[in-house]
């Protein structure tokens, strides 16, 4: 078992299987030394656990949860296309989508639950930069939805 995945069973999580894409791409791809991961959805055994837009069906605390789900989905897309997540040398971004209600503006928050997801897995290697987008909706009528971009070490 690699550190990070040992880490994660220190969190009581495991790595899920890799989310298949729900059109015509591919959930992670290498460029180089780097990784980039497509949005991952909070799918979960298939399914999402809710719908609807945060700030209205979905609560902010409930959105955070999410995307902390989408962040361990694009942790399995990464090691999917790195082969180990120890390969991982940092986060470099991380990019995330509230479906939100027309009053909501707490979109840094909800995408907080994926930053600290990544930080407690990964420590220092998941300090990254953030962009946090309120969008009108998401694919499947998700609340969130989360891409992340990391750096690996030299093989």
């Amino acid at each position: 078992m690699s550190a990070v995945e040992a880490r994660l069973a220190e969190l009581g999580l495991t790595l899920p299987e890799v989310v298949p894409p729900l059109a015509a791409y591919q959930p992670a791809v290498r460029s180089g030394q780097y990784v980039f991961t497509a949005g991952q959805l909070p799918m979960v055994d298939g399914k999402l656990p809710l719908t609807g837009k945060v700030g209205a069906e979905v609560t902010p605390e409930e959105a955070k949860e999410l995307a902390r789900t989408c962040a361990l989905n694009a942790l399995a897309a990464v090691k999917s296309v790195a082969g180990d997540l120890d390969r991982v040398a940092r986060v470099v971004k991380v990019v995330g989508f509230v479906a939100s209600a027309a009053d909501f503006t707490g979109q840094p928050g909800v995408l907080n639950g994926a930053s600290e997801l990544l930080g407690e897995v990964l420590g220092d290697k998941g300090v990254h930069a953030r962009s946090a987008v309120g969008v009108a909706v998401l694919p499947l009528d998700a609340p969130v939805e989360v891409e992340i971009q990391v750096e690996l070490t030299e093989a």
